[in-house]
């Protein structure tokens, strides 16, 4: 029952055969991608559909908390469904100029899942490593200088974060003598001190460089800016999610009691103020979509922060809503790049792309009875039953930076539909490939518009489920370890 595994192994497999079959069939080499990202839906899909309840998966032969073990319960089998969807929607199905691109998309997918998947600090910090090696290359893609000194100074600071989140994992290990998420959840009331709160301060921080978390989300705008569409879409999108789950992870485990939560909130406030005002200032498309995510996220870890089944509700939602409307605003600045100012008149070039400007960004502002409207009621609800004056603050931040997201979004779509004068230098035209991306993912955000009521309902049961300490901490150190798999009638 150990298929899950193979979510993991066979894209970082795939990624390192890739040169070989690459080189004794290039069109053989194309077909490997997407192949394996559909198995990988396929063993995600089926576990997160018949699996009754969470279950802990010891691999090796070696039981919880010595040996590897992975925690699979309706999150963590989201996210390993969402990985390879993503992943195929972005592939570079028109790319001509090798394998490394695709090689490093694979290495990505395997590291992706296994921070989705894994139930101990060690294999989380492994896996991020690997992510990191592939953010870099694909950061790079674009072969010019920009790109170049962007990546070099995204490496750096991801290099400083490393050594924060080992740090913190070590501090963690003293304290508790293991790094098994469960068994640390087991132990936590020996991380309710000051090493224990600054070990997660320092994971926070570590891991947090790709969460795009203040303060060490320098790197963003100018990655975004210089980096393809595609990738773009992947880290703000996708790869950032995933760092604010293994934060997740550890909060509810180990540190939901403690002065973590106002930590997560107040660095939460901070990204949501520099990033918005950042991307109400910027000039540049691109680099409006980098501070505007910024913000977004600052967002989602102020939703994080909220105690309870209602923070990990309100997170979800707005984590959830940030995945599928961001990617498919930086899929549509691939034509649309350079100045704001240039896009007077685009409208008339792309009517498609701009009428999914306005969708997305419509949802994204929060305008009812979008998407994005009940992910930041339901965040504003559970600010307000917090009853406390920081979380109240919070709450008038997460206003105040929605009218300035709406500011600028209804700028740059007042720009669109300007009638263009004759010294406009915007007139490309978006490909279908990208309108096709951006379209697809408009599709299901109207969809889901048409289904709040049972994707809430849902939703709120995977919040009730991925909130449950107890629940986690006896899934993985119970001898149980088969999956009971729900009967189909």
């Amino acid at each position: 029952m150990n298929n899950i595994a193979f979510n993991i192994a066979l894209p970082l497999l795939a990624a390192f055969l890739l040169p070989v079959i690459h080189n004794g069939s290039a069109k053989a080499s194309r077909l490997v991608g997407p192949f394996v990202l559909l198995a990988m839906c396929w063993f995600a899909a089926a576990y997160f559909i018949f699996i009754e309840h969470p279950v802990a998966l010891a691999l090796g032969g070696f039981l919880p908390p010595l040996g590897i073990s992975f925690h699979l319960d309706q999150l963590s089998l989201l996210m390993a469904v969402i990985i390879p969807l993503m992943l195929l929607l972005l592939w570079p199905y028109t790319n001509r100029e090798g394998f490394r691109e695709e090689a490093l998309l694979l290495l990505l997918a395997g590291a992706s899942s296994g921070m989705a998947l894994s139930g101990d600090l060690f294999n989380i910090y492994v896996f991020y490593e690997l992510l990191s090696v592939a953010s870099f290359g694909l950061a790079a893609s674009t072969h010019n200088g920009a790109a170049f000194a962007a990546t070099f100074r995204y490496l750096v600071i991801s290099g400083l974060g490393t050594v924060l989140a080992l740090t913190g994992i070590g501090l963690i290990y003293t304290q508790t003598g293991t790094l098994n998420l469960a068994h640390i959840g087991q132990l936590a009331a020996q991380l309710d001190n000051n090493v224990g709160l600054a070990a997660f301060a320092l994971i926070v921080l570590g891991i947090g460089v790709k969460a795009e978390i203040f303060p060490v989300n320098g790197w963003v705008p100018e990655v975004y800016a210089t980096a393809k569409p595609r990738i773009s879409a992947l880290l703000a999108g996708l790869i950032s999610k995933l760092a604010v789950l293994a934060i997740v992870r550890l909060l509810v485990v180990a540190y939901a009691d403690t002065d973590a939560l106002s930590l997560l909130l107040v660095l939460g406030i901070l990204g949501i103020i520099w990033g918005e005002l950042s991307a109400w200032r910027a000039k540049d498309l691109k680099r409006m979509f980098a501070f505007s995510s910024i913000g977004q996220l600052g967002m989602v870890l102020v939703a994080f922060s909220i105690p309870g089944e209602a923070g990990m509700f309100a997170g979800l939602a707005m984590m959830l809503h940030h995945l599928l409307v961001k990617p498919a605003l930086f899929m549509l600045t691939e034509n649309w790049s350079g100045s704001i100012s240039s896009l007077t008149g685009a409208a008339r070039q792309s009517p498609l792309g701009a009428a999914l400007f306005i969708l997305f960004a419509l949802s994204l502002i929060g305008v009812p009875p979008f998407p994005g409207f009940w992910a930041k009621l339901i965040m504003v609800t559970g600010l307000v039953g917090a009853d406390d004056s920081l979380y109240l603050l919070a709450l008038g931040i997460l206003l105040t930076a929605t009218v300035i997201e709406a500011n600028y979004l209804i700028r740059c779509a007042i720009q669109l539909y300007a009638p263009a004068d004759e010294n406009s230098s915007q007139s490309a035209k978006h490909g279908r490939l990208t309108l096709s991306i951006s379209s697809a993912l408009g599709v299901v955000l109207i969809i889901s518009l048409f289904s709040i009521t049972p994707l809430g309902n849902k939703l709120y049961q995977i919040a009730a489920e991925a909130s449950n300490r107890s629940l986690y901490i006896n899934t993985t150190l119970s001898n149980a370890q088969v999956p009971a798999l729900r009967k189909i009638q």
